[in-house]
């Protein structure tokens, strides 16, 4: 009888996982793989194996980490984090590595919010956020569209996120969207003239440009003004 599954000789996920709480506890082990992304989505165990798109995926995160992580050390408002950071949602059954979390200082010291510590409770050691930070930001790829575009928005939206914003530069067009929490589920936030989105979570709007040059590679420019 099996006792696991194994992806490209790397990644080994055992069959036993039949929790979230037991999801939580592989991945924050020693046993939990170093690479890939890999989320429990209600019940469901996800793994992206793919290679960052250099342009699309990371060019683009590195402008969104540049000009959000200014806003929250300017403003003092909290802490950003990327890449290997664990957001588990009990909520909407849902564990998950985005590209950008932001929680702010008001959420964790009103314990919306909680640190989790690593295993051996060292001060200042954590491992995971547990329940709803403020903003969470995807990037969309070519195997995360489904998930980014209409699994994770329910379930973000179940587990009490503040915010979603979503980007896409995949196409011929660069594509940028803030998603507030409305009646049951994220509403697009509307643009403005000058085509800027407001942020409630960082207080400020903001606009996504980017543009190709000759050799066709992206560059992006995240603009931010104050609320009109």
């Amino acid at each position: 009888m099996a006792n696991s599954v194994v992806f490209d000789d790397a990644i080994e996920i055992p069959l036993s996982l039949q929790s979230l709480s037991e999801f939580r506890a592989w991945a924050t082990s020693d046993a939990f793989p170093e690479r890939g992304r890999i989320d429990y989505l209600a019940g469901r165990i996800e793994v992206d194996m793919s290679p960052e798109d250099v342009f699309c995926h990371g060019a683009l995160k590195v402008e969104l980490i540049r000009v959000v992580s200014q806003r929250v050390k300017t403003a003092n408002l909290g802490h950003l984090f990327t890449d290997r950071t664990r957001v588990s949602l009990p909520q909407a059954d849902l564990s998950v590595e985005p590209d950008l979390v932001f929680v702010s200082y008001e959420s964790l010291s009103s314990g919306r919010v909680r640190l989790i510590p690593k295993a051996g409770g060292e001060p200042g050691r954590y491992v995971e956020l547990e329940d709803g930070p403020d903003l969470i930001v995807e990037i969309v790829s070519d195997r995360s569209v489904a998930k980014d575009v209409r699994r994770l928005p329910n379930l973000y939206f179940r587990g009490g996120i503040g915010e979603y914003w979503l980007a896409d530069a995949r196409g011929a067009r660069l594509a940028f969207d803030i998603l507030a929490r409305g009646q049951g589920r994220f509403q697009p936030v509307a643009t403005d003239a000058d085509g800027y989105r407001p942020s409630q979570a960082l207080g400020c709007r903001y606009r996504l440009d980017g543009e190709r040059n000759e050799r066709g590679e992206w560059r992006f420019d995240l603009i931010e003004k104050p609320f009109a």
